[in-house]
Parts: C-alpha cells; structure tokens; sequence
C-alpha cells in the first residue's frame, strides 16, 4: 500500500518549493527522518542536534528546534486521550532560493520542510529470522568534507537501489572504493567479532544515523566493547554476527550476504531491546 503523504513548506499548507531553490537544484542541503510515536518524534533531540550539526558543516543556519517542532505538532498533532499511532516524518533543510550557478548567495533565507507519511510495515520475519543483503556494484566516493552528513544528494544511493529487484533482499551492502565495508544504502552496519562490536569508519564516506549512534552508547549495556573501524569485506563475513539498524526498524539481523549465512542469534532482538529503553 503507497504511502499517504502531508507536508509542510516553511510551516505553511500551501506555499511551494522554489524552482530556483537549492535543494531542488543542486542537494544543497540535509534532511532526517523519524518515528513519531502519538504525536511525539522519537530521538528528538539527537536529531535536532545532528540537523544543527550537519548544516553547519555546508553552512546553513538551521532553523531553531522550536520552530520545526512547531512544524511537527502542526502535522501530527497529540490527541487527549492519546490514540496509539506510529507514523514518519521526515525534515528537509535546504540553503533556500539562490541565483543560477554553485556559488551560495551570501545572505540565504533557508528553506524548512516536514512531510508526514504513514508508517513503513515491515514483515514479522524480518525481526524474528533476519535479512538478505544484496552487495551493491556501484561503491561510494570518497569525499571527506561531506562524510558522516545527511545531505541532499544522495544519487550514489539511488544507483546503489537500482541494482536489485529481489523482494526478497531488504537492503544493499556499499563499499568504498577500495573495497572497505561502509553502510548499507539506508541502514548503518555493525558486526559482532567476540564481544567486540565493530561499526565501520565514518570518516571519509557514508551517513552517521541517530541510531548507529545510539547503539555506540548503550553497547556496554549489552556487554559489548564498541570499536569503530575500517572493516573489509572479507572480514565482515568472518563475523559472528552482522545488523544492519536505521531509525525507522531499529535493528535487524543479517541473515546473508554474498553466499554468506548467518546463523540465527540475539544481537539484534537484544539492541531492538535496549533502544526501546534508552
């Protein structure tokens, strides 16, 4: 079933995205999406934080998290008494409208979007018996500038997608371009060797989630030594167990990859059950 859709365009119903604006032209700006739980998103403030963070790093001035609150309570408003409900929101941040060509304007008035969408249901075995990974042809380019940031082009993750018609596979594995393990094309990645937990290294490609980042933190929890590192392919299929995590499942186990099998254990049931009471 398609997804029902509701949005805002700087806090308003009716205004539309500028032909002339940057996101629509260029990417150039960053987006997140979220679980909203009864009308409260989850993770907020580490989202928020990482929005704040993220625009800093190609220079937009984000909007204050009161005003994109205001743009979510708008859109997913709390009933009394509350009705159990489980939706997505998604917050795009562009540098806004700017004159033809790359160079920024320098005074930008950003442009600020919530879209509201019904909630992605995922198969019960999904999170009883794992995933199938398909491992993507096309690699990720090195670009340390932007690496760790959720920005707007993500055209490497659309060719990445278009590789398999599998209903069968949930997710792709990318690499970089010499062959190092990095993320999936909407999921982070973890892989358990003993009791050390490797994610890979960040820092010169790929996307730092909210919830690759929340599992970092409560790993102690689970007695699990957090490590974050370059992880080869062949290493990553010596693991004792791989799961993948995003904010909108939480975390999923790995069930294959390239011929690979897993066997059936409790890394992710176990951070499904840690995240819900971080």
């Amino acid at each position: 079933m398609a997804s029902i859709h509701t949005y805002l365009i700087n806090g308003d119903f009716n205004q539309v995205i500028s032909p002339l604006d940057r996101g629509f032209a260029y990417g150039d700006g960053v987006f997140r999406t979220m679980l909203v739980r009864n009308g409260v998103p989850e993770s907020w403030p580490q989202h928020y934080q990482k929005l704040v963070a993220d625009c800093a790093v190609i220079g937009i001035v984000c909007p204050s998290a009161e005003l994109l609150m205001g743009d979510i309570q708008q859109l997913f408003p709390i009933t009394h008494p509350p009705i159990d409900t489980i939706e997505i929101a998604k917050v795009i941040i562009s540098r806004g409208e700017g004159e033809r060509g790359y160079a920024p304007p320098s005074i930008t008035m950003p442009t600020r979007v919530v879209i509201k969408s019904t909630a992605s249901v995922y198969a019960t075995k999904n999170y009883s018996d794992g995933v199938d990974l398909h491992l993507c042809e096309t690699r990720l380019a090195d670009q340390p500038k932007l690496a760790g940031i959720k920005h707007l082009n993500r055209l490497e993750n659309v060719m990445a997608r278009m590789e398999w018609r599998d209903e069968s596979l949930f997710d792709g594995v990318l690499q970089d371009q010499e062959g190092n393990v990095i993320e999936c094309t909407m999921s982070n990645l973890f892989a358990r060797f003993g009791t050390k937990l490797t994610t890979p290294d960040l820092s010169h490609c790929g996307v730092a989630g909210i919830t690759r980042q929340r599992i970092i933190a409560l790993a102690h929890t689970l007695d699990l030594e957090v490590t974050v590192a370059t992880l080869s392919l062949e290493c990553l299929l010596q693991a004792d167990e791989v799961m993948i995590c995003n904010s909108l499942y939480g975390a999923f186990q790995v069930r294959s990859l390239n011929q690979k099998v897993w066997p059936q254990l409790n890394l992710a049931k176990n951070v499904r059950a840690a995240l819900a009471y971080a």
